[in-house]
């Protein structure tokens, strides 16, 4: 699974972040740091939960 983060949809609400901090790094602004990340064996419900947890739907997650 891959986490694919649409950086001009993130609004900076950080709530990817709170839902799974090991997945979703911030930046200094509060923004998704995240562009492409392959999702490590056993963390993908942690990435589902943060793809979720967006207001923006600016996470897209890839099989």
């Amino acid at each position: 699974m891959k986490i694919m983060v649409d950086k001009g949809a993130c609004q900076g609400h950080g709530r990817c972040a709170a839902f799974a901090p090991d997945l979703y790094d911030l930046d200094d602004d509060g923004y998704c740091a995240v562009t492409e990340l392959q999702v490590p064996t056993g963390q993908e419900p942690d990435a589902v939960a943060g793809e979720g947890s967006c207001p923006e739907r600016a996470i897209t997650l890839i099989d």
